[in-house]
């Protein structure tokens, strides 16, 4: 089962002709299913030719049309990524997930309030992410997919690079996972903790979850409560930042200690308090979720 996306999912990519994206959905089309699941491409003016066999199409509702694509995902330049979602959520796909980092806060904030308004049922994975990735199935984004396997360990994280690190610990243990969640470190986004927590509490094939967050903001505490609540698994916590400075960004445009809210401290004990397992050394996260099954 997995949580969004599985081996009948039909990806569409933005931002094809791009060097990123021609490099990334070659990668993914070689992984798993990929073949069968990245069925076209999207390009204004490139439309009737193709990407090593992927057709190109001119917009997301003609290449939905032609193909059944029901989620895209996104390298388009920054300056066009807010308005590559939108074409996206409008074409009424189930999923978009946005790889790309760096788009203006304000026109992410433009495109999450007209979703809100006009009550979009798309889900919106990212900016700044590094995709999703179901095993064995199917990957969508930039993580590498060899470190992956099979199993029923959920994984939801703010940070890229911390994902693939607690994705590798867990497969070094012998624990595969169901899917891997980068949800990007962007501060205005898609999906959040709590979002991916509700998908994988529903999941029959997810056994546990290690939830990675970073410093600034409070979506992590709202998940915790959350959980606190309603989540019927063990769950496994980090966040990074415990050593950063109030006041300066550190690495995600998100990351950031402000008013002093948001810092790594009030996260792990507001977690700790919900009953979720932390840990402030990351290199434990995979020990310490064994140790809870």
């Amino acid at each position: 089962m997995a949580i969004l996306i599985d081996k009948n999912t039909r990806v569409l990519t933005q931002g094809i002709t791009g060097k990123t994206g021609q490099f990334h959905t070659r990668m993914c089309r070689d992984y798993a299913n990929g073949k069968a699941c990245f069925v076209g491409g999207v390009h204004p003016t490139k439309a009737g030719t193709d990407f090593e066999g992927i057709p190109i199409f001119a917009s997301v509702a003609d290449a939905k049309r032609q193909t059944g694509a029901n989620a895209s995902v996104i390298y388009v330049p920054p300056a066009g990524a807010a308005a590559a979602i939108w074409e996206a959520v409008e074409a009424d796909l189930d999923l978009v997930i946005c790889i790309t980092e760096g788009i203006p806060v304000r026109d992410m904030i433009v495109v999450r309030d007209r979703m809100r308004k006009e009550n979009r049922r798309t889900l919106l994975v990212g900016p700044n992410c590094p995709g999703v990735i179901t095993p064995d199935e199917i990957k969508i984004g930039i993580m590498p997919g060899h470190i992956h396997k099979k199993g029923r360990i959920g994984v939801v994280s703010r940070s890229g690079t911390l994902t693939y690190e607690a994705v590798g610990q867990l497969s070094e243990l012998g624990l595969g996972q169901s899917s891997a969640v980068g949800i990007g470190g962007d501060p205005v986004n898609g999906l959040k903790h709590i979002d991916v927590l509700r998908l994988f509490n529903d999941d029959p094939e997810t056994d546990a979850v290690i939830m990675i967050g970073e410093i600034g903001g409070s979506d992590e505490e709202t998940a915790a409560l959350w959980a606190k609540e309603h989540m019927k698994k063990p769950i496994v916590g980090f966040i990074a930042g415990v050593t950063a400075p109030p006041g300066k960004r550190m690495g995600h445009a998100g990351a950031i200690i402000s008013g002093g809210k948001g810092t790594a401290d009030e996260k792990l004990t507001v977690m700790d308090a919900c009953g979720i397992k932390v840990t402030r050394n990351p290199a434990e996260m995979g020990k310490l979720l064994k140790g809870v099954l």
